[in-house]
């Protein structure tokens, strides 16, 4: 962890709302005037599209797990370097990875791939990181220890396949045998990499629906937001000014000493009202120690 160059780091699987907590976080900077260096978590896979594929195949023939949300299919060492660098410099190495052709135009690539490891450049007020792994610990690496801010967005498991299950089938033409297929696959790595890192979250976010998820695979729609709870748990309570929270955010209440309820779809409104005084306590020690 660092005072003079701070690391903000959101973790949460894709269709969490982590997009959520980016566009929150990209107001707070902009109100408090930072420069962010953002780093998105894809861009620490091991492997680019094609090679995953043959990987993926490879494990399977030899009867292993290899997926995104594990150990083998990612460089959490050139991660948590990364992390630890910033932190120490305000500098470290990054890459991009190219979703797509609109993403690839510029680089002379193709969708799927890689940029060339780069130099941060020299002057962001803090990095910010969007992806799986922003805490995850393993036998070999501790990401989580270099992080100042952690933020967690999950939403509970039987959502999570619904909006797999979903995605998949719509904007990427898979089968459901297929899609079941891929969530047993990456069970194990989820389990052992993924969810423990939500007991590490300074702040996490989950969402709850309220209409019946028991079946995800027969559901015909996702739960909106009007559908669904947010739940927030502090891991620090007493650092923060509930009160206050409870005042701004209408509809919410205490479920526990540590944890906020409301309505799912004031969660954005959530995030920045949580997330800007830490940022701001965040900077100001930046500052102090400059």
């Amino acid at each position: 962890m660092s005072r003079k160059h701070p690391v903000v780091a959101v973790t949460g699987s894709s269709g969490a709302g982590t997009s959520t907590v980016k566009s929150a976080m990209e107001h707070i900077f902009r109100r408090e005037g930072l420069k962010a260096q953002v780093v998105e978590g894809d861009s620490f896979h091991r492997y680019d599209r094609v090679a995953m594929k043959e990987a993926v195949a490879k494990a399977q023939a030899e009867g292993r797990t290899l997926s995104h949300f594990g150990d083998e299919g990612n460089v959490f060492d050139k991660l948590e370097e990364l992390f630890r660098t910033y932190g120490e410099t305000g500098l470290g190495q990054i890459r991009r990875y190219l979703h797509n052709e609109e993403e690839a135009e510029p680089y002379g690539q193709q969708p799927g791939e890689f940029t060339p490891w780069e130099e941060i450049a020299p002057g962001s007020d803090l990095l910010f990181y969007e992806g799986l792994h922003g805490g995850v610990v393993t036998d070999t690496v501790d990401v989580a220890q270099w992080v100042d801010l952690l933020v967690g967005v999950v939403p509970i498991v039987n959502l999570e396949w619904i909006q797999k299950i979903h995605r998949d089938s719509a904007e990427r033409g898979y089968s459901a045998e297929a899609i079941v297929d891929t969530i047993l696959r990456r069970m194990p790595d989820y389990v052992t990499c993924v969810t423990p890192q939500f007991s590490r979250t300074d702040v996490n976010f989950q969402r709850v629906p309220i209409v019946d998820t028991s079946n995800p695979f027969i559901a015909r729609d996702i739960p909106t937001p009007d559908e669904s709870f947010c739940v927030i748990r502090f891991r620090y309570p007493k650092k923060h000014d509930l009160g206050f929270y409870l005042n701004m955010l209408q509809g919410s209440w205490m479920s526990r000493p540590n944890t906020m309820v409301l309505p799912a779809s004031k969660m954005g409104m959530a995030m920045e009202v949580i997330l800007t005084p830490i940022i701001h306590d965040l900077i100001e020690k930046k500052r102090t120690a400059s």
